[in-house]
């Protein structure tokens, strides 16, 4: 069940690098065009078919991406604007049972994920050195997390939830 649930592992923080940055970089870029592959020809059951037992279903998925990526790229914003401002929680499990999330076609939020993701790069690869250090603090975890670290962690979770669908796909002989 773990490796359903976490099929490329765990996200784990990584020290700043040059080479780090160019692969998380790159990460970002490519998520909309991987995902966009990742459901390519999926049907209605498809698209309503969890990807592990107690599961989203792929269109949960796809709509759980644009959402959690659109409160990155804010809390980015919030981030280089503010001094380690607190950020607002939301309850993702939550949204993603929202009608939105049922009615709405998932080409929409896939549509929202190109926009987010180009405007993320553009602030990603136009920030300072200083920049990476800067903060903000997520009072639901109770933790301060700069904004290396969240570069890391949204281009490690845009990959984490490509990997679902994918291996969903093999799993269900879906070509």
């Amino acid at each position: 069940m773990e490796d359903l649930k976490y099929p490329i592992g765990k996200f784990e923080p990584k020290q700043f690098s040059a080479m780090q940055l160019e692969e998380w970089l790159l990460e970002i870029d490519v998520l909309p065009k991987a995902l966009e592959y990742a459901i390519l020809n999926l049907d209605a059951y498809q698209l309503d078919t969890a990807y592990r037992p107690k599961g989203w279903t792929v269109k949960q998925v796809v709509h759980h991406i644009a959402d959690s990526h659109m409160n990155a790229l804010i809390r980015i914003k919030l981030g280089l604007t503010e001094n380690n401002p607190t950020i607002k929680p939301y309850e993702e499990a939550d949204w993603a049972n929202l009608i939105d999330v049922q009615i709405v076609p998932i080409n929409v939020s896939l549509t929202m994920l190109y926009g987010i993701h180009a405007k993320m790069l553009a602030l990603f690869k136009n920030m300072q050195a200083a920049d990476w250090d800067k903060t903000i603090y997520h009072p639901a975890n109770k933790n301060t997390v700069s904004l290396w670290d969240m570069l890391g962690t949204y281009a490690w979770h845009g990959k984490h939830h490509v990997a679902h669908i994918n291996n969903l796909r093999e799993r269900m002989g879906w070509k």
